[in-house]
C-alpha cells in the first residue's frame, strides 16, 4: 500500500495520514534536548522543559483509548556529555512498578554502538516510581523519574521500556527464512489475515515435509506472541524459539520430525507499529476478544481461533502457548487452566510441562509463580478459550520486564540473550515431555504429588503466611497477562541491582 494508513480504525477513528512537523536545525536549539517518537513503535506525546537540564515527559495513551500508558520509546538528540539530566514521565497509570524494585530504563547510543559495539543497556540513577498530583477526571497518575548523563556530545540516543522489536524487525527475520534454501524447505510462511490497517499477520508452519503415511500421526504445537504490542520481551522469546527450531542441531531435527509447529509471531502488528502498549486499532485488548464473533474488528484473534479449530478436526494439538510480558513481577512463569471438578491426576498432568521448564531453567523460570485457574474476567483470553476448545496444555507464558530472583541469576536484569534462551528451554522441555522414555515425566508427576501434599498440609494447619517460593499454588493476587487493574501486587523482595552484559 502506497499510503501510510495505519492510523485508521473502523471503530471511532478517521482515515488520515500523519502530518510531520518541521524540525528546526539542531544549532537553533542551544542546549535544549530534541525529542522525537514519530517512528515505528515510538511513543512519546509531549515534553516540557522545566529547567535547564530537567524535562517532564507525557506518554501517549493507546490510540482511541485514554489508558494504557506504560510503553515508551523515544529518541533524544542535541545531547551534552557529562551533564546530569533529570527525566520524569508523569502519566503512568499503574500504582506499583518493578522500577521501585531495581528495574532501570533501557538506553542506546548510536555513537556507543559504532565506537564500542554496545547496544541497548540498562542505565539511570535515582530511579523512583511514585504517586503524583496530576490526577484528572477522578483518575490518579504515577511518575517515573531518573537522572542520566549522556556519554557523547551531539549524539543520537534512545530510551525504551523494554528491548524494541518492531514489525519491520519481524519482516526482516521472515525474509531471511524465505531466502534461506535450507530453512525454507521446512518452514512455510503464509498470511493468516490482514489487520484493520491492512498489515499482514503471518503464520509459520514448521515441520519435516510430511509423507502420506504420516499425515495424521504428528501432533501440533502452537505458539503465538505480541497480542499486547508493548510486551516486546515476548518477541525475543519467540525469536529464540524460531532460531532453535529452524537450526541444524539433531534435537531441532527431532522436533521437526515429531511435531507440526504453527507459529504466529505477531498477533497485533497495528498496535506494534503505532507504539501502543496493550490495544489494537479498535481500542480493544485483543486478549479479551477470543470469544468474539466480530471478524472484521478483531481479525487476528478470530482467524487464529478458526485456524486452531480446523486443526483440531484433523489431528491432536499437544500444546498451545501465548507469549506475554509482565511489568510487576520478576522471573518467567506460566498461567494454565484447571477445572475444580477435574480429577487430581488430570490437574497434576496440566502442571507437568511448566514444572519441566522450571527444572530445565531453574535460574529464570519460577514454578512457584505459576497459576492454574480460570477466572471469569479471563474467559476471553487465548489460553482459556483454547482450553475450553479441548487443548489440555493451554498456557500463557509471562516474562518479566526486569530480571530474575532465582539461583545464580538472582538480582540481575534479563537481556535479549536471556529472553531468547527461553525459546531453547521451551524446545528442550518439549523433548522431555514427549520422550518415549517416560522416566522424567513420572518423576515430575511424583514431585508434583509431594508438593500438593505439602500444600495441603499448610492449608490444614491454617498457616496463613508462608514462603511463596515453597508454595505449590501461588496465592498472590491475579495479575494474568499484565493486568491493567489498579490492584497492587505483592512486591518481589529482591532488587535488580547487578548488570548483565548484552
Amino acid at each position: 500500500y502506497k499510503d501510510c494508513c495505519f492510523m485508521y480504525s473502523r471503530i471511532g477513528g478517521v482515515r488520515s495520514l500523519q502530518k510531520h512537523l518541521e524540525i528546526l536545525p539542531v544549532e537553533d536549539y542551544d542546549n535544549t534536548l530534541i525529542f522525537e517518537a514519530r517512528f515505528e513503535s515510538g511513543n512519546l506525546q509531549k515534553v516540557v522543559k522545566v529547567a535547564d537540564y530537567e524535562y517532564q515527559l507525557t506518554l501517549r495513551p493507546d490510540l482511541f483509548t485514554s489508558r494504557h500508558t506504560q510503553w515508551y520509546y523515544f529518541q533524544v538528540t542535541n545531547t551534552q556529555a557529562g551533564i546530569p539530566y533529570h527525566f520524569t514521565i508523569v502519566n503512568f497509570t499503574k500504582p506499583d512498578s518493578l522500577y521501585n524494585q531495581g528495574t532501570r530504563p533501557l538506553f542506546c547510543s548510536e555513537k556507543e554502538a559504532k565506537t564500542n559495539n554496545i547496544g541497548w543497556q540498562r542505565t539511570g540513577d535515582q530511579i523512583k516510581h511514585f504517586r503524583n498530583n496530576i490526577g484528572q477526571e477522578g483518575r490518579q497518575f504515577f511518575s517515573l523519574t531518573w537522572t542520566f548523563q549522556f556519554p557523547y556530545d551531539k549524539d543520537t540516543c534512545y530510551f525504551a521500556h523494554c528491548y524494541p522489536y518492531t514489525y519491520a524487525s519481524l519482516q526482516d527475520y521472515l525474509l531471511g527464512i524465505t531466502n534461506d534454501p535450507i530453512r525454507s524447505q521446512y518452514c512455510k510462511i503464509r498470511v493468516l489475515c490482514h489487520t484493520l490497517a491492512r498489515n499482514m499477520v503471518y503464520v509459520l508452519t514448521t515441520t519435516t515435509p510430511l509423507k502420506n503415511t504420516e499425515s495424521r500421526k504428528r501432533k501440533v504445537v502452537i505458539l503465538t506472541a505480541r497480542v499486547h504490542p508493548g510486551e516486546t520481551n515476548s518477541s525475543w522469546i519467540m525469536k529464540g524459539f524460531l532460531d532453535y527450531i529452524l537450526g541444524d542441531s539433531s534435537d531441532a531435527q527431532l522436533l521437526r520430525d515429531t511435531f507440526i509447529f504453527k507459529v504466529i509471531p505477531m498477533l497485533n502488528p497495528d498496535g506494534v507499529i503505532v507504539g501502543n502498549y496493550r490495544c489494537s486499532l479498535a481500542g480493544q485488548d485483543l486478549n479479551r476478544c477470543y470469544t468474539s464473533g466480530q471478524k472484521d474488528s478483531y481479525p487476528s484473534v478470530w482467524y487464529t481461533r478458526n485456524m486452531i479449530r480446523r486443526l483440531m478436526e484433523d489431528r491432536e494439538i499437544l500444546l498451545y502457548c501465548d507469549l506475554h510480558g509482565h511489568s510487576r513481577r520478576g522471573n518467567i512463569f506460566m498461567y494454565g487452566c484447571e477445572d475444580s471438578d477435574e480429577n487430581k491426576e488430570l490437574c497434576l498432568e496440566q502442571r507437568i510441562f511448566p514444572f519441566m521448564l522450571s527444572k530445565n531453567c531453574p535460574n529464570k523460570f519460577s514454578f512457584s509463580a505459576c497459576k492454574f485457574d480460570v477466572q471469569k474476567s479471563k474467559e476471553g483470553t487465548g489460553r482459556v478459550v483454547m482450553w475450553k476448545m479441548g487443548i489440555q496444555n493451554s498456557f500463557t507464558m509471562e516474562a518479566t520486564f526486569c530480571g530474575s530472583t532465582l539461583g545464580n541469576r538472582r538480582g540481575t536484569h534479563f537481556n535479549t540473550k536471556d529472553l531468547e534462551s527461553m525459546g531453547y528451554h521451551f524446545c528442550d522441555s518439549l523433548l522431555d515431555y514427549c520422550d518415549p522414555d517416560q522416566t522424567k515425566y513420572y518423576q515430575c508427576m511424583k514431585e508434583l504429588e509431594e508438593l500438593e501434599m505439602q500444600q495441603s498440609g499448610i492449608t490444614n494447619s491454617d498457616k496463613m503466611h508462608y514462603d511463596s517460593d515453597a508454595s505449590f499454588i501461588d496465592t498472590a493476587l491475579d495479575l494474568d497477562c499484565s493486568d491493567e487493574s489498579d490492584i497492587s501486587e505483592t512486591s518481589e523482595t529482591s532488587t535488580f541491582l547487578k548488570e548483565t552484559s548484552q
